[in-house]
């Protein structure tokens, strides 16, 4: 079974027991935290499309740790400016760890109602139908050929050469 879940403002695919690093969230170690914005749930088959979220369905976890990311240099530099800007950045991540996910809610989407299938008409019905058919698409070309066509606009003369004297 696994889901897609919405964990400060990213979307994570997450399964029971698995460690998974999250931007900075509220909350000391060992603490729970519940996510219900799930998107999808697979549970063994059977997925759950949320419109925007599947209803009733979340998913719970525990803050292992608080940590840091990787260092990442900034530096800016325009040449014989004498303008040169180093910044250093460490983004907070929050480890978390699964402990379950759960589908009260989750129900396949209802399907669409569909329209009473059309009976094929019988060869006498069909026959009737079609010269009905000829009559419109008739009438419509008739329309057309009464109406005046338009008018071409004249051909351009070509341009007069500047070195050519004139005749």
């Amino acid at each position: 079974m696994y889901a897609i879940v919405e964990i400060a403002g990213q979307q994570f695919k997450v399964e029971k027991d698995q460690q998974i690093f999250v931007h900075q969230l509220e909350g000391k170690e060992g603490d729970k935290v519940e996510f219900s914005n799930v998107l999808l749930v697979d549970d063994g088959g059977k997925i759950a499309v949320g419109a925007p979220a599947v209803e009733g369905a979340k998913v719970t976890a525990k803050i292992v740790e608080h940590a840091k990311g990787d260092k990442v240099i900034v530096f800016k530099k325009k040449r014989r400016k004498g303008y040169a800007v180093k910044n250093g950045h460490r983004q907070r991540f929050t480890k978390i760890a699964i402990d379950g996910i759960t589908a009260k809610g989750s129900k396949k989407p209802a399907a669409k109602k569909e329209a009473a299938p059309v009976k094929e008409a019988t060869p006498k019905k069909a026959a009737a139908a079609k010269p009905a058919a000829k009559k419109t698409t008739t009438a419509k070309k008739e329309t057309a050929a009464k109406k005046p066509a338009a008018k071409k606009p004249a051909a351009k003369k070509p341009a007069a050469k500047k070195n050519e004297p004139k005749a």
